[in-house]
Formats: structure tokens, C-alpha cells, sequence
């Protein structure tokens, strides 16, 4: 998996850390995991490796997906969307939201044998907001935290500032896995090399550019509710190697050579499907779908007439179609279904209409055509700028990004769509010097929505507002629904906002984005979290 986001903090401070990052990891060796990777072990292959495997302080998918597997969460959430004990027994919210008290369980231990307690849950989250760990996303989503007080060793209390009905959502992420105290202490400004949690499985080396081996935990005996194996992991490790060609990747697990290949392109579906030996695995995403966001704050995107213009000149169906063969989904929204409070209600509510596009050009007064087909305006060409970087046009991105310019250019609208690299792009991006910026990103709470349109989450702020948009009453609803804990009045907030969102065009929702496995039919039961991410921990090999 590749990240999904291109907020301006996460790539500046991912393209710095990258950097001293390699200078470092390059001399870690293979764990027990060296050879061919057998011996009752998982071969898995992915696309793209991590830059760092401390969970609070990357942002990155493969980092989250990884440490599913090394770290247990105080609580979990489940396929319906309900919050399930599990390094926690039970909890408390207090009357007023802004204090939880956990009740936490015995007998725990992290892969370094410290006994996990509730000066382990103080640490990790103390860890997450401190300046020095520099988080590139974990501290924003707990913007909230106040601190924590260790009542005794199986209670802890969590203060925020204010209330915020997404936390235990948040908790039970892979972003915030439970680390050693004793090794964040040991490990300090080094945690990015030595993950040490308390999950199935554990850190036993990276060879960078290689491969990351993780061996079982002989001792685990504390799974969430929704794994079937409450034990150990019934295979002696994972080794998981990093295959960034797509091609190589398919390749590999054909061949035999691995057991399991991640980022499976829509293109080599039919085939993995009708190959003997195979299985494919589908998962569908939560979260933000792969959206073009608009900047409203300058022309000639601060026209509403002109985004809806773009907003009805793409046949959307038939290029998510085309290119992705049914393995994704058109997005009419900016939750995906798969996420609790997606509203099915924007479906259809803003379909291609060449004639409505024009009209509202016309309107805005675009009425003149250049040579080249283009409207015009005061002489001026109709022109949108849309940077991207390569590094980060997975799932033939760069293919789609080019399909939706020849659309809009036939409604004489000219995008320029424009490879940049990384420190050329940051400057626009951060300079908001572009009219579009495309994204997803992977959240199992509907809260993704605020990061994207709450006025007080821009990038320099840590949340991915990217142009910086401005409306009262998103802010409002968005606000609104973090402070209640009624199911019923949060759904309709974030219907509203939803509905809000496309009836302004602020962004045009693309595609939903699915976690597209490719097994060997000798690898069992590998399962999904609640965000789309492979577990391993109930995997078995047969013969």
C-alpha cells in the first residue's frame, strides 16, 4: 500500500525523515526470517515498505498495516462498527465527554517482557503528542488529549479538552498500538527501527529495501473478540517482502516464490481469479475515497458555477469502469460506503450533464472558445492546475488523472496535469499554488470529513484542508457531531455535510478504494481489520 494522502505536513516531514531514515535502517539485519522465508512462515509480498514503524509517528498505510500485527489497541472495532474490549476490559465516559477511565487487563506482556499496565497506555500517548516524536498524523487525531493519570496499575483516565465522541474509534486503530514503555524509554528517537508491542507478532529485523521479518509470539493470549484464534499465531512467522512492480509482484506470487501479495491492480483480477491455486481477497476501504479537492479561495474555482461545471463534465462511471474492471467503485461522496455514516442519499445526486456544464459556463461568463476548443473569458483561457507526484499515483492514478483532463476538455475546460517533483510540488502544495489536489485516506469514522473541511484543520494545523475552505455551516455540523454520542444525530449531521459538500462542489469524490489480496490457496484465513488491513494472526498454512 502506498499512502494516501498528500497533505503538506505529512510529505515534507515523510520526505526529510525518509531520507535519514535510509542512512540508518540500511544496516538491519534479517531476523530468523533469512532464507527463503519457509518453514511454516508467510511470504508476503507488498509495494511499498515503511518509512518508519513506529505507529504514532507515521502516517503511512503499509506502516499501519504492518503493526496490525505487532500491536495491540485498548479497544477494537468491530465489522458492524461496534467498540469491543480488548487490552481494555471496560470503560467509562464520564457526563460531560471529556474524561475516559479504562479498566485494563491482567496478565499482558510486551515482546520485551515489560507487563503492560496503565503507566504502558500513559506512555503511548504521552509519546504520540510530545513535540520531540513529531508525529506526522497519531497527534492530530488526539488534538483533544489533556494527558492521562495512572489510578493504579489496571485503571487509567484519559482527560480531554473538550469532548469527543470518535476517541475510542481512534483507540482502536493500529495508529495507536500500545508500545513498551521500556522501550520507548530505550529506544528514544530510535523507535522508528525498534517496534516493540505487545500483538501475535514480533519485530525481528529489517533489511532495508529487502524485506521485514516478524516472528509468533510464543506467549500471546490476549486477541480482540472478532479473532477466531486465541492463542498464538498458528504460522512461525511473516516474512514480508517489498515488490514495488506491480507486474514482479503478480509475478512472484505466481510463481510461487511468495504466498500472498498485496495491491493485487484491478487489471490482473480476471487472472488471479480463473488461475488454479489462487484466491482473491477483497476488502473494502473506510474513509475518504480518492477525491480532487478544489480550491475555492481563488479563480476560477472561487466561482461555484465553474466547479459544478467540472463537477457535471466527467462521466465518472465509465472511467472508473474502464480502468478499474468493477474491483472499485464510482464515488458519489467523500465517505465511502464502507464507512458509518455514509450517506447513500448523494448517490445519483450529481451525475454527467454536458448541457447542465455548459449552461453554467455560460453563465459565469465563459462564453468565448480559443483555437484549441477552450472557453475563454476576457481573453483569458478557462485553465485549472493540478500538480501530482509519481511516487504517489498508485492504482493507475496518473491514467485516471489523464481521462478526467480529456473530459473536461471536452466541456472546454483545460486542466494541466503536471508530474512535479517532490520538493516542486510541496512548494505548490504548501503555497496552495494549484487548483486541484487529489487524495484518499483510510479511516473507519465518518470524523475523516472535519480533517478535509473544518476551517481550523489546515495543513500547517496538521489536518488535510488543503485550500484552506471556509464554510460556517460544515464547521458547525462537523464540530457537532464530535461532541454528541448519539448515533442517530451524528448520521444525520454528516448526511447533511456530505450533501453540503457535493450541493457546493468543493470536491469532485472519484473512486472508492478497495484492499485487493492475492493468496495462494495453501495460505488460510488471513482476515481483515475494520479498516481494510491484512491480519495475519489467524493464518494458517496448508499443505
Amino acid at each position: 500500500m502506498r499512502p494516501r494522502t498528500h497533505r503538506t505536513t505529512v510529505i515534507r516531514r515523510a520526505l526529510v525523515s525518509a531520507l535519514a531514515l535510509a542512512s540508518v535502517a540500511t544496516g538491519c539485519g534479517a531476523g530468523s526470517g533469512a532464507g527463503d522465508g519457509r518453514g511454516g512462515r508467510i511470504v508476503y509480498a507488498v509495494d511499498s515498505q515503511p518509512d518508519c514503524l513506529d505507529p504514532q509517528i507515521s502516517p503511512y498505510d503499509v506502516t499501519a498495516a504492518l503493526g496490525r500485527n505487532i500491536f495491540d489497541s485498548l479497544v477494537s472495532m468491530d465489522a458492524e462498527g461496534r467498540i469491543r474490549p480488548w487490552l481494555a476490559t471496560s470503560w467509562q465516559i464520564s457526563g460531560d465527554g471529556r474524561a475516559y477511565t479504562f479498566r485494563l487487563r491482567d496478565g499482558v506482556r510486551f515482546h520485551d517482557g515489560t507487563a503492560f499496565d496503565a503507566a504502558a497506555v500513559k506512555a503511548t500517548l504521552d509519546h504520540t503528542v510530545a513535540p520531540e516524536t513529531k508525529s506526522q498524523y497519531a497527534a492530530g487525531l488526539i488534538s483533544m488529549y489533556e494527558g492521562a493519570t495512572v489510578v493504579d496499575a489496571r485503571t487509567v483516565r484519559v482527560s480531554l479538552s473538550r469532548p469527543y465522541a470518535p476517541l475510542l474509534q481512534v483507540l482502536s486503530t493500529a495508529t495507536f498500538g500500545i508500545q513498551s514503555p521500556t522501550a520507548l524509554r530505550a529506544n528514544r528517537g530510535r523507535t522508528c527501527l525498534k517496534p516493540v508491542g505487545s500483538g501475535p507478532f514480533v519485530f525481528a529485523g529489517w533489511a532495508r529495501n529487502r524485506r521485514i521479518d516478524l516472528d509468533r509470539n510464543p506467549h500471546y493470549a490476549w486477541a480482540p473478540p472478532e479473532a477466531q484464534n486465541r492463542g498464538p499465531a498458528h504460522v512461525a512467522g511473516l516474512t514480508v517482502e517489498f515488490i514495488p512492480e506491480a507486474a514482479s509482484r503478480f509475478g512472484a506470487l505466481s510463481s510461487g516464490q511468495v504466498d500472498v501479495a498485496a495491491a493485487v491492480p484491478p487489471s490482473h483480477i480476471g487472472r488471479l481469479r480463473h488461475a488454479d491455486g489462487f484466491r482473491l481477497l477483497r476488502a473494502a476501504q473506510p474513509g475518504a475515497p480518492y477525491t480532487l479537492m478544489l480550491n475555492v479561495n481563488r479563480a476560477p474555482l472561487d466561482d461555484p458555477r465553474v466547479r459544478r461545471a467540472l463537477q457535471r463534465s466527467v462521466r465518472l462511471d465509465a472511467l472508473v469502469k474502464a480502468l478499474y474492471s468493477g474491483a472499485y467503485e464510482r464515488a458519489w461522496s467523500t465517505l465511502t460506503p464502507a464507512t458509518a455514516g455514509y450517506a447513500a442519499t448523494t448517490e445519483g445526486s450529481w451525475p454527467y450533464d454536458p448541457e447542465e456544464a455548459a449552461r453554467l459556463l455560460d453563465e459565469a461568463g465563459w462564453t468565448g472558445r480559443d483555437e484549441d476548443g477552450y472557453r475563454t473569458k476576457d481573453g483569458r483561457r478557462l485553465t485549472l492546475h493540478w500538480p501530482y507526484m509519481t511516487s504517489l499515483m498508485r492504482d493507475q492514478r496518473a491514467l485516471l488523472g489523464q481521462g478526467i483532463q480529456a473530459e473536461a476538455k471536452r466541456a472546454g475546460i483545460e486542466i494541466r496535469f503536471t508530474a512535479l517533483e517532490p520538493g516542486a510540488y510541496l512548494e505548490k502544495a504548501i503555497g496552495r499554488d494549484a487548483d486541484i489536489l487529489a487524495f484518499s485516506w483510510n479511516r473507519a469514522e465518518p470524523d475523516i470529513m472535519r480533517s478535509y473541511f473544518d476551517s481550523a484543520q489546515t495543513g500547517d494545523k496538521g489536518g488535510s484542508n488543503a485550500f484552506g475552505v471556509k464554510d460556517a455551516r460544515l464547521d458547525g455540523w462537523l464540530r457537532e457531531a464530535t461532541a454528541t454520542r448519539d448515533p442517530a444525530r451524528r448520521a444525520a449531521l454528516y448526511a447533511r455535510a456530505q450533501t453540503r459538500v457535493n450541493e457546493e462542489a468543493l470536491a469532485l469524490p472519484v473512486y472508492a478504494p478497495a484492499t485487493l489480496v492475492g493468496a495462494a490457496d495453501r495460505v488460510r484465513d488471513v482476515t481483515f481489520d475494520v479498516q481494510a488491513y491484512p491480519r495475519f494472526h489467524d493464518a494458517r498454512l496448508e499443505d
